[in-house]
């Protein structure tokens, strides 16, 4: 299953669920697409995809939770909030996950839109009310600053192709996504 098709058949329930958590609909929107780049990066980790459901309402209900420890902002939990989550050896997966979480909104916006959530540019363009070119641009700033990160985090280089390459480093030893 691809991230497109998860997107399309659940975003509005989680959607519903983070907002009964933290009642606005600006952080919803922000929690929901920090939930599906979760999601876009490591959906090929689940094993059974009838278990989509309720691993998707598991990474929403630890996003919420992220959110509101950064905030200090208590949140009340029922004995069914908490599912032990797999411990995972580090990959070029969370190295992603966190160079995306640390582009500037302004970027991370139109390149989740764009390579996550599947919509075409000009659809991008529509949806955050800016120019095509200016989404155009953003996507490709935004790739370029992911491919950066990567450089920056992991000391990944380009070769002669133009494609990165280098070996993972341990996450202790990595400087963006170590979060």
């Amino acid at each position: 299953m691809k991230t497109q098709e998860v997107w399309k058949l659940h975003a509005e329930d989680i959607k519903y669920f983070i907002l009964s958590m933290v009642k606005d609909a600006t952080i919803t929107d922000d929690l929901l697409q920090e939930t599906f780049i979760k999601v876009h990066t490591k959906l090929n980790t689940l094993k059974d995809d009838s278990k989509i459901k309720p691993w998707l309402f598991s990474i929403a209900r630890y996003t919420v939770l992220d959110y509101f420890k950064k905030q200090n902002i208590g949140y009340e939990s029922t004995d069914n909030d908490f599912v032990e989550e797999e411990k995972q050896e580090h990959t070029e997966i969370d190295c992603l996950h966190g160079i995306i979480k640390s582009l500037p909104k302004k970027y991370r916006d139109p390149l989740f839109l764009s390579d996550i959530k599947g919509l075409k540019q000009a659809e991008v363009a529509k949806q955050l009310k800016i120019e095509l070119s200016t989404a155009k641009s953003q996507i490709q700033r935004a790739r370029k600053m992911v491919a950066q990160g990567f450089k920056d985090c992991c000391g990944f280089v380009e070769n002669e192709k133009g494609i990165l390459v280098g070996e993972l480093q341990e996450k202790k030893d990595c400087k963006v996504c170590n979060y």
